[in-house]
């Protein structure tokens, strides 16, 4: 098989569970948590690694930031053969209950990247898969469990009143790749979770958050490093 154009991997590369992130920083965390560690390419926006947790193969991949370039990475992946892939993210709390660090898992994403409709109707519903969902609520019953929405943008003038507006409907966070992630996977036939750390609270100081990630502030690298073992530990009780 020929190496997929923009992630550079072929089937030879990769594995079957895949862990996806934004920040190419946090490919190498996760490669901290694993054995037999090989950097797989690294190629605009698209980081890889691959090793063993528990004796299962596991692969890393930086996405970048947004649904256009998630959707590369899942199309490219599940061409090569990844049948499971969780995304490892940040989210900003929608609800003002959720503390920074907090583990947001989404039950079901509100659709509004750009992308995806361009795959299907908007009301296609933007869902995990509900054997890896089954699998983090048993690893972790004290995450926030409910529905997100994936947006396209931070500096848009109407933010306040939009996340003001879903708040009132019960949605927990907002992030930017999990719409993509859900709708892609569901038509690649690729089981697919997403688990958010939370950093920025509802109505919080986006800037703030963000660099308190970057800067690896207690509450929220404690967050991403909870986030990573989660991820770990669903895709190795599949095996």
């Amino acid at each position: 098989m020929e190496k997929q154009p923009h992630i550079q991997l072929s089937g030879e590369d990769v594995c079957s569970k895949a862990i996806i992130v934004g920040d190419l920083a946090r490919v190498e965390k996760i490669g901290a948590f694993l054995t037999d560690v090989r950097p797989l390419a690294d190629n605009r926006e698209f980081k890889s690694l691959r090793g063993k947790y528990k004796g299962c193969d596991i692969m890393a991949l930086s996405t970048g930031i947004g649904a256009p370039s998630a959707c590369i990475a899942v199309e490219e992946l599940a061409r090569t053969g990844v049948r499971e892939i969780i995304r490892v993210g940040s989210c900003g709390a929608m609800q003002k209950d959720i503390a920074l660090g907090e583990l947001v898992i989404a039950l079901g994403a509100v659709r509004c990247d750009g992308l995806t409709k361009n795959y299907l109707p908007e009301n296609y519903p933007a869902i995990p898969s509900l054997e890896l969902l089954e699998r983090a609520q048993k690893l972790a019953p004290e995450a926030v469990y409910g529905i997100i929405r994936s947006h396209d943008g931070f500096y848009m003038d109407d933010n306040e009143a939009v996340e003001e507006y879903w708040s009132h409907f019960g949605i927990v966070g907002a992030d930017m790749e999990s719409s993509a992630l859900f709708v892609v996977g569901s038509l690649r036939k690729v089981k697919t979770l997403s688990i958010l750390n939370n950093v920025v609270i509802y109505q919080g100081d986006l800037a703030d958050g963000v660099n308190d990630l970057v800067a690896g502030e207690d509450k929220v690298a404690l967050g991403e490093k909870k986030s990573i073992e989660l991820a770990l530990e669903i895709l190795a009780g599949g095996k």
